[in-house]
């Protein structure tokens, strides 16, 4: 299978997951699974599967999904359907595939709930500021941030989804999934999961997470929270108890650079055309889709914390945020996130 890199993939493995194994009989015992895909790591621990499905049948399942995201949402190829739409002359209508359809659909309601600190046409700004395919980082000149930013917007574009058609308005339009495809192809690959019978299972691919029933343990799975350290991994901030719901963490600790002094994250916020320099350090959201909890996840760092937490209480989402002011890190969780909290449990 062809792997790619998302931009998305913010450096940290910004959620670790972890299971305890302990006296399952052969019936019952967990079968591990792990590979590379989207330029990171996928790891899948499963139980309970039907006698008549093996490992092979498992594995080629996750794959076929993954390769679906690849072949649709894959801006570092230029044969997949994204790259070919960002190389479209303007109002020229292409037909997408249903789940391109499906991720464009939602990443541009987001977009509405957010007022715009959501947009998946910020790619031309990620590509100026060197986080893109081409790199390298750099800090652009004003006037061309202020050029770049009159392309950024869903406004121009023209999307009619009973048909599936998609066109730009203007020149220079692109579009950028990073924030939503993989959380997407594990939810895609949780489906073929879920349609095989397995029963258990945990899957992750580079951070973004899927969960269904129980743990070899015999109980909710448990999922870490990364603590943030520049150019380190990090110990374990928090835990989460979670069952069947994904699980996704968006932060600005490692993929960033300096200049002059400061640093600049590779999160743009699309209303400005600037990296978010605020008190965020990570969002960790909790969701029935991971597609959704990694584009909340991102949504959420964009906004600063003050913005993101009433979001959150407002909506109901399950968020752990966690700042830092000068030396000082510091954690706060929405009333849907507390008691999904280990320590809150025990």
């Amino acid at each position: 299978m062809t792997s790619f890199r998302l931009s998305a993939i913010r450096g940290p493995a910004l959620v670790l997951a972890f299971c305890c194994v302990v006296a399952c009989s052969e019936a019952d015992r967990p079968v591990q699974i792990a590979g590379q895909v989207f330029g990171t790591t996928w790891s899948l621990t499963y139980l309970g599967a039907p006698v008549d499905v093996t490992s092979v049948d498992v594995q080629d399942s996750v794959e076929t999904a993954f390769n679906i995201v690849n072949e649709s949402m894959n801006h570092y190829d230029t044969s997949s359907l994204i790259s070919t739409f960002n190389a479209q002359a303007v109002d020229t209508p292409m037909e997408v595939d249903w789940d391109f359809a499906y991720v464009l659909s939602a990443a541009l309601a987001l977009g509405e709930v957010t007022d715009g600190a959501y947009d998946v046409t910020v790619s031309p700004l990620s590509d100026l500021w060197g986080f893109g395919p081409g790199g390298p980082k750099r800090f652009p000149v004003e006037a061309d941030i202020a050029a770049v930013l009159g392309r950024v917007g869903s406004n121009h574009l023209a999307w009619q989804p009973e048909t599936r058609l998609l066109s730009k308005t203007m020149p220079g339009v692109a579009l950028d999934f990073s924030s939503l495809a993989k959380g997407y192809a594990v939810d895609l690959a949780a489906d073929a999961l879920d349609e095989l019978g397995v029963a258990h299972y945990m899957l992750e691919i580079g951070g973004e997470v899927r969960v269904r029933g129980q743990s070899p343990r015999g109980d909710a799975w448990r999922i870490a929270i990364e603590r943030p350290e520049p150019g380190a991994r990090g110990g374990v901030q928090a835990a989460l108890v979670l069952e069947d719901t994904g699980v996704a963490t968006s932060g600005d600790y490692r993929n960033f650079f300096e200049h002059e002094g400061d640093r600049y994250s590779h999160l743009i916020d699309p209303r400005t055309g600037y990296p978010v320099r605020h008190d965020v350090v990570s969002v960790t959201v909790v969701h029935g889709s991971a597609m959704m909890a990694d584009a909340w996840a991102t949504a959420l760092t964009v906004m600063g914390s003050a913005e993101a937490m009433a979001m959150a209480e407002a909506r109901g989402l399950a968020v752990y945020v966690i700042t830092q002011v000068g030396d000082r890190t510091e954690s706060v969780a929405s009333r849907a996130m507390k008691p999904l909290l280990l320590d809150d449990r025990q």
